[in-house]
């Protein structure tokens, strides 16, 4: 564990952040622009939804990522008989005592590594609503706080693979980003095969020598400097602007709610503090936009029988929204 003693300066959270890149990329090939987005999460306090193909290590890069941060980390495989109880625990009647116990499941801990996500209906997918957007748990009544950096990180495989379910709207929407994880280049799979290609079984990060670099005080004082990142009032009005521009749009039947805005701003903030920089510029809100916006929004029947793609129509609006000079 780094003995660097908590901070509240944008320049060290840039610093901090340099260093767990350089963790993780212990383990994981590539992926440096997924990394970073996990980072800008982490500093905006959001949740992320990994998407790809099997094999292309969603769940590792979850797993090493996890590993650099001094955090409780937890981990649930989803699985078509998986029940809520297997999520948030239980009240289990002591015979000894003659009370109730509370059992806690797996989502109490700091980070949460939701594996496979869509392998599990819908109806226990909901179990994760309340602590993905309040931070609690509530059992027979009874509300449980989680730590203030509850964070999902969750895998799904795409929605056209065979065994999955599609994640509820009021589940999407709650996570900040949805990443879209693909195959690595011909160099990064190269890589990977030589470093990994000697049929010892997966490696754990702790087998690769990845280390805690950040302590939680030291998280917290990152995530305090984060929210004290200027957000000017033309940056606000960008933001809002492009927002409402996809309830607008004839080729959405559905654009992006409010709490798409609110997510924006938090993650342009987390962004310009990893640049070392104390201000957001329009540049992060249009990096960050396709990330933030892809999973909030449905095409119109007409937009999908033309065969247009919401990545491409996020794109256009971005283009087409006049941002502040």
């Amino acid at each position: 564990m780094t003995d660097t003693p908590a901070f509240d300066d944008i320049a060290q959270v840039a610093a901090l952040a340099e260093a767990i890149r350089a963790e993780v990329a212990k383990g994981v090939v590539g992926q440096a622009e997924t990394v970073d987005h996990l980072l800008i999460a982490l500093m905006a306090r959001g949740h992320v939804l990994l998407e790809g193909p099997p094999g292309t290590a969603k769940t590792f890069l979850a797993q090493c990522f996890a590993a650099t941060l001094g955090l409780g980390f937890g981990r649930i495989q989803f699985t078509p008989d998986l029940m809520p109880g297997d999520i948030l625990g239980s009240n289990l009647f002591n015979f000894q005592t003659s009370q109730f116990t509370l059992t806690r499941g797996p989502i109490f801990c700091d980070l949460l590594l939701a594996d496979e996500i869509n392998r599990t209906p819908p109806k226990t997918q909901a179990a994760l609503l309340e602590a993905m957007q309040e931070r609690r748990v509530t059992l027979d009544g009874a509300a449980h706080a989680l730590p203030a950096h509850f964070t999902v990180v969750a895998t799904q495989n795409p929605i056209e693979s065979q065994g999955v379910y599609p994640l509820p709207e009021a589940q999407l929407d709650r996570f900040l980003f949805k990443l879209l994880v693909d195959y690595p280049s011909v160099e990064e799979e190269r890589s990977i095969v030589a470093r990994y290609g000697e049929n010892r079984g997966a490696p754990s990060p702790a087998d690769l020598g990845i280390v805690p670099v950040v302590s939680a005080a030291q998280l917290e004082a990152a995530t305090r400097a984060v929210a004290s990142v200027r957000l000017a009032e033309s940056v606000v009005d960008y933001i809002v602007r492009l927002v409402r521009a996809t309830r607008e749009s004839a080729d959405l039947a559905s654009g992006a709610s409010p709490r798409a805005a609110v997510l924006l701003a938090g993650a342009a903030r987390a962004r310009a503090a990893l640049d070392g920089r104390d201000y957001v510029v329009p540049d992060d809100v249009k990096a960050l936009s396709s990330a933030v916006l892809r999973h909030r929004l449905l095409l119109s029947p007409a937009a999908e029988i033309e065969g247009k793609q919401v990545e491409v129509l996020v794109g256009q609006l971005v283009e087409q929204t006049e941002a502040p000079r």
